[in-house]
C-alpha cells in the first residue's frame, strides 16, 4: 500500500504494513519478509503433516492393539476352561465304564440307570458346548501323530493292516487342540 497514495521521492514506491506505528517498508524489506513468512509457513505446514501422520499411525497402532487384545481374549476365553475340562474326563471314563458293564447295568434299578444316564448326557453336552470333541478313529489308518496305539491285534486281510480295530480308551480336542490321545487297537497282518 502506499502512504497517502504516493510514491516516494526516489522512484520506489513504500508500503505501510498494518502494524501500530505506520512503519514504512521499502519493497526488498518486504519481500524478504514474505520470503521469510513463506519459509516459516512451508516449515508450518511440514510440521503439520508429520504430526497429521504420527497422529494418523499411532491411531492405527491403537486400533490393531485393540485387535489383538480382542483376539488375545478370545483365545484366552476359549481356552480357560482346559484345566477343568481336563479333570472332568476321567468322570466321563468312569460314566462310561459303569454303563459299560453290562451284567451289572442291567440288574441296577432301571429308574436309577436313567437318571444316570440323564447326568452323563447333561455332562457331556456342557463339555460339548465348552468346545470338547471326541475322537473315534474306529476303522480309519492309525495315525501316530493323533493315536496312541494299545495293543496290536492280528488281521487276516492285508487291507486292514494299520486300521484301528477299535477303541480302548476315547481320545479328546478341545477346541481343536489334542486333549487326550484315543488309545486304540491296531490290526496288524503278518504273511505266514
Amino acid at each position: 500500500m502506499f502512504k497517502n497514495d504516493e510514491e516516494r521521492h526516489d522512484g520506489e514506491p513504500e508500503i505501510v504494513t498494518d502494524d501500530i506505528d505506520d512503519t514504512v517498508v521499502s519493497e526488498e524489506d518486504a519481500a524478504d519478509t514474505i520470503k521469510r513468512l513463506r519459509k516459516k509457513l512451508k516449515k508450518a505446514v511440514e510440521e503439520k503433516q508429520g504430526y497429521l501422520t504420527g497422529w494418523q499411525r499411532a491411531k492405527a497402532d491403537l486400533v490393531n492393539a485393540r485387535k489383538r487384545d480382542e483376539a488375545d481374549k478370545a483365545e484366552f476365553i476359549k481356552y480357560a476352561n482346559e484345566r477343568l475340562i481336563d479333570g472332568l474326563i476321567p468322570v466321563l471314563d468312569s460314566f462310561e465304564m459303569a454303563m459299560g458293564n453290562k451284567d451289572a447295568w442291567e440288574k441296577a434299578d432301571k429308574n436309577w440307570r436313567m437318571g444316570v444316564e440323564y447326568i452323563y448326557n447333561q455332562l457331556k453336552r456342557a463339555l460339548n458346548d465348552a468346545g470338547l470333541e471326541e475322537i473315534d478313529p474306529t476303522g480309519q489308518k492309525f495315525d501316530p501323530a493323533r493315536d496312541e496305539a494299545a495293543e496290536h491285534v492280528p488281521v487276516d486281510s492285508e487291507d486292514k493292516d494299520h486300521i484301528i480295530i477299535s477303541v480302548v480308551t476315547k481320545g479328546y480336542t478341545l477346541n481343536g487342540k489334542p486333549m487326550r490321545p484315543p488309545k486304540v487297537r491296531v490290526g496288524e497282518f503278518k504273511k505266514a
